[in-house]
């Protein structure tokens, strides 16, 4: 681990090598996959790193798992607590579960009932909150005091960053030479341990961030020097409604190239066009960067010739698929 220049702990590549070791029992080498019609409409060879087929149907087993099983015995025995939307929860309700300590996690009273069902299933502890960042902090704090257990943050932590670049490295390693890489971004995490392992193991490689328009806080940011506050309009990818942390914003803006965003109905168009195209399920926070490349977001260098891309998650509703409105 390093010190970024707010005294912050930010992972090395040396920790996210570390954390691709520490977590290899508990999660899935992923498959990156390929399609020659999505090549055509992108206008370069695109590789597909599928963490929808990841534990809990999302990266966040990663990061959950690299920081559940970093604790010391005692801080473990204490169980761990965050507050998540759906997909970290089911993670560290995963990861807890599999070194057998308690968990708790604090979700919004409007999260999607697949995501409060998946958290649940992994036999964590859910208490809902107001949709609201103060209110998750406030039900973490209660949490702790009640039970002493060690909060775990979705993206503002070292460990989980580092679980997160694992993912990048996985993807190096299977496809090498890649000109460019692309994740999404919510709260900056996914997006931070990818750049962190990317630059260093491929410095001339571009990294982009890919963020909806309706949620575009971090491309703001990344453009005004300063993290910006969340839009107060709804995004179909509920996972990227997330403010960056001072840690994460800054890796970002050390290691990211670009960072841009698309619309909602981009969203909804790369979305289906990976279900029916690649048949594979992906839910919106995990189309945003193909949906960014259909839309032109990045001003692509002519010699970028093949792309990353991190599907983040396959987590969907199938109840309330947005193209069945």
């Amino acid at each position: 681990m390093i010190d970024s220049s707010n005294g912050l702990r930010v992972p090395d590549i040396a920790a996210i090598r570390a954390a691709a070791v520490r977590i290899a029992p508990y999660v899935h080498r992923t498959p990156v996959m390929q399609s020659r019609s999505l090549d055509a409409l992108a206008g370069a060879a695109l590789y597909f790193k599928c963490e929808n087929l990841q534990k809990v149907g999302a990266f966040k087993a990663r990061g959950a798992s690299n920081a559940v099983f970093s604790l010391s015995d005692a801080d473990a025995a204490r169980g761990v607590v965050t507050h998540s939307s759906g997909n970290h929860g089911a993670a560290i309700a995963y990861a807890a579960r599999e070194r057998g300590i308690a968990a708790y996690v604090v979700m919004p009273e409007n999260a999607p009932t697949i995501k409060i069902d998946n958290v649940r299933g992994f036999g964590a502890t859910i208490r809902f909150c107001a949709p609201t960042v103060a209110a998750r902090e406030a039900g973490c704090a209660e949490v702790q005091r009640e039970h002493g257990a060690t909060l775990i943050h979705p993206f503002d932590n070292a460990d989980v960053i580092a679980g997160q670049g694992t993912a990048a490295l996985e993807l190096l390693a299977d496809v090498p030479g890649l000109d460019a890489i692309v994740a999404p971004c919510g709260g900056g995490g996914l997006l931070s341990g990818t750049a962190i392992a990317a630059k260093a193991l491929s410095p001339s490689i571009r990294v982009y961030g890919a963020e909806p328009a309706n949620a575009g806080d971090a491309a703001a940011g990344f453009r005004s020097g300063r993290i910006e506050p969340l839009p107060s309009a709804t995004t179909i990818a509920d996972g990227l409604r997330t403010t960056l942390a001072p840690r994460t914003f800054n890796a970002i803006r050390a290691h990211v190239d670009d960072l841009r965003t698309c619309s909602e109905d981009a969203i909804v168009r790369a979305m289906r066009i990976m279900w029916e195209r690649m048949k594979i399920i992906v839910e919106p926070s995990g189309a945003v960067p193909l949906a960014c490349l259909i839309e032109r977001a990045f001003d692509l260098d002519p010699s970028i010739k093949r792309i990353g891309i991190i599907i983040s998650g396959g987590n969907v509703d199938l109840d309330h698929l947005p193209w069945q409105r």
